[in-house]
């Protein structure tokens, strides 16, 4: 799916929020792994990474070519610093209305209003591919993420006590959905 838009952060520079390209994938890579090695909220450590740059390419061109998923990236003075994506939850009848989200943006990036542009660049093209429900989790204890998440119309539908177990222990699952459909 292809997206693209322009915003002033709150330090007054440019961020592009734009379609991840085939060319993104090595600075797509480097924010994986940056932000996955700055935050215990995220899915994976750095080193669980399953994909290198040349994967990173054919993820990319995929998302680019759907019809309804997509890769954002958010740039700043040309370098990606945050990523965001919505996928299908499967193809089947009962769950093909549902996509899913995830976002990540790295520390020094935070509260510039890069998150907020992503989640909104990505509901924007859920509904356009037609999904009924964006769907996301995330860690109890990121009180920034839900507040935002919230902001935008998520509400939460449940609670995994045990949702992640990771380097410091358990770490409970906020489960949050916002329907798009409106019904």
């Amino acid at each position: 799916m292809k997206y693209s838009k322009s915003v002033t952060l709150r330090d007054g520079r440019t961020c592009i929020i734009r379609s991840g390209e085939a060319g993104d994938a090595q600075g797509v890579y480097e924010s994986f792994m940056r932000t996955h090695g700055e935050t215990d909220y995220l899915l994976s450590y750095p080193e669980e990474n399953s994909m290198d740059v040349e994967q990173e390419r054919k993820f990319l061109e995929e998302k680019e070519a759907s019809p309804n998923e997509a890769e954002l990236c958010a740039l700043v003075e040309g370098r990606v610093v945050a990523t965001a994506g919505i996928e299908q939850v499967g193809a089947k009848q009962k769950v093909r209305h549902r996509a899913e989200f995830g976002i990540s943006v790295e520390r020094a990036y935070w509260a510039l209003g890069i998150g907020r542009a992503l989640t909104l660049g990505c509901i924007e093209l859920a509904k356009q591919a037609g999904y009924s429900q964006l769907e996301l989790d995330v860690v109890g204890e990121n009180r920034r993420a839900m507040a935002l998440y919230e902001s935008v119309g998520f509400r939460e539908y449940g609670r995994n006590p045990r949702g992640f177990r990771g380097k410091n222990g358990w770490q409970e699952l906020v489960l949050m959905r916002l329907e798009l459909d409106g019904e």
